[in-house]
């Protein structure tokens, strides 16, 4: 009888891609993907983290903070709106979602990024009244105000994205059924209908236009006499801090509305895949991740109650009110 030698195996080799080209894509795929996921984690950590902060600390029960936790809120959910299926995608094979599933996330993405909008002019005008009426400001930004205030907002974006949801899931879809994007949104749904959507392009836009820049007027307005206000203070690092402090929250807020109105303010026509992706990427993804960031740290009671100390008396926190200008 033959005997035949085997050899022992001690170890085996991975074979990841058959072809440099495919290795860096797998490469590139995990790096993206690990990308994404810090984002969302940072994301939800510094939004919950900023809630219970506000939530858990009467110091912070102030109409400012009260719209900042509501921000953390809207800006969550905005985020979850959009993050984990893209995560998703990028790991699947097949990249599908079903029309019910498409047009309610679109419903949530519109009726979230509304509410965004609108507590960015809201916090803009709780901010001009705390420094150019002061002694009104008990008045004008009482606790049932406030309430109404913020009411109004959630109100408003449920009646804005149900209108522009129903408009768009009544077009005629007979076409291709591949969406040149990593969400359902209106731009490249209206590419896949095969009727004139020229009308719903209008109606949408318009319902884009008076929320954009209707809050984006307020928002301008109330800067204004801020800056204003800024220019009569007397002291010269109490206008430096205010003025650097102003600083950061008007880039926050010039990125988003910016990749916003370039994306839905514009005939559907000029809609380029590429740009409108990266665009779309900045406003869903890394906006709500910079929030928490841009707001509290310039916020010397927030610093406060997270344990770092800051020093100055009473009058140079007066003269840096403007930092937590949304």
């Amino acid at each position: 009888m033959r005997r035949t030698n085997y050899m022992l195996v001690t170890n085996y080799m991975l074979k990841l891609a058959g072809t440099l080209e495919l290795q860096v894509f797998l490469f590139s795929l995990f790096v993206v993907v690990a990308v994404v996921v810090v984002i969302y984690i940072l994301t939800v950590w510094g939004n919950v983290g900023m809630i219970l902060l506000i939530r858990s600390n009467s110091r912070l029960h102030t109409p400012m903070y009260f719209f900042l936790a509501n921000l953390s809120f809207v800006d969550m959910c905005y985020s979850s709106t959009i993050t984990p299926k893209m995560l998703v995608d990028l790991l699947s094979e097949k990249k599908t979602i079903s029309f019910a599933g498409c047009f309610l996330q679109m419903y949530f993405f519109i009726a979230l990024a509304t509410t965004e909008c609108l507590l960015f002019g809201l916090m803009a005008y709780d901010r001009y009244v705390a420094i150019c009426n002061p002694l009104l400001y008990p008045v004008v930004m009482s606790r049932t105000v406030c309430l109404k205030m913020a009411a109004g907002a959630f109100t408003a974006r449920l009646l804005n994205s149900m209108v522009n949801t129903s408009y768009v899931s009544r077009l005629p879809f007979c076409g291709s059924n591949v969406i040149h994007h990593f969400f359902c949104d209106t731009p490249p749904l209206f590419k896949l209908s095969c009727s004139d959507t020229h009308l719903n392009e209008k109606i949408i836009s318009t319902f884009a236009g008076v929320n954009m820049v209707g809050t984006l007027l307020v928002i301008l307005a109330s800067y204004s006499y801020i800056l204003f206000s800024i220019f009569q203070m007397h002291s010269g690092e109490g206008r430096h801090k205010a003025f650097s402090t102003c600083a950061s929250h008007l880039a926050a807020v010039i990125l988003f509305y910016s990749t916003t109105i370039y994306t839905y303010l514009r005939p559907i026509s000029s809609y380029s895949l590429g740009q409108d992706k990266v665009a779309s990427v900045f406003y869903t993804v890394v906006i709500p991740m910079l929030n928490p960031l841009v707001y509290s740290p310039w916020n010397k009671d927030v610093m406060l109650e997270r344990g770092v100390g800051v020093g100055g008396t009473k009058r140079g926190r007066e003269t840096s009110t403007c930092g937590s200008l949304l």
